[in-house]
């Protein structure tokens, strides 16, 4: 498995590129099935956590619902035009919070525990 190392901002284009077109192949593949976009979404969420910088951890329990909302663009529906896109959108985010939550969870959860560790090893080192 590669071992990327991801910024800040590099951290929030990859989670949100991802999420854009996992959303865009759910609408394609699965007609914009909600379980399965956020079934989805809790790997990339994991991922996200892994990739960032050890320096930029605290970034990534933030840049995942953000991406969440991007991704949802896609998938929500809401009829047509700007205010029935934002209205499918803000429905979508309603009733699929709790895969936000856990997806932004776990990636809170397991930049904790790196951060803990990185800083336990610089201050055994200095």
């Amino acid at each position: 498995m590669p071992q990327p190392r991801l910024t800040g901002l590099g951290t929030g284009l990859f989670c949100a590129a991802v999420m854009l077109l996992l959303g865009s192949l759910d609408q394609l593949l699965f007609d914009g099935a909600p379980a399965v976009y956020g079934v989805l979404f809790l790997p990339v969420c994991v991922l996200t956590a892994l990739w960032v910088r050890e320096g930029d951890l605290l970034t990534a329990p933030v840049v995942v619902p953000i991406a969440f909302a991007v991704g949802l663009l896609t998938v929500a529906d809401g009829g047509g035009g700007l205010a029935g896109r934002l209205m499918g959108l803000v429905t979508g985010l309603a009733t699929q919070a709790g895969w936000l939550y856990g997806g932004t969870l776990a990636a809170g959860l397991i930049a904790l525990v790196r951060r803990v560790r990185w800083v336990r090893r610089r201050r055994r080192r200095g």
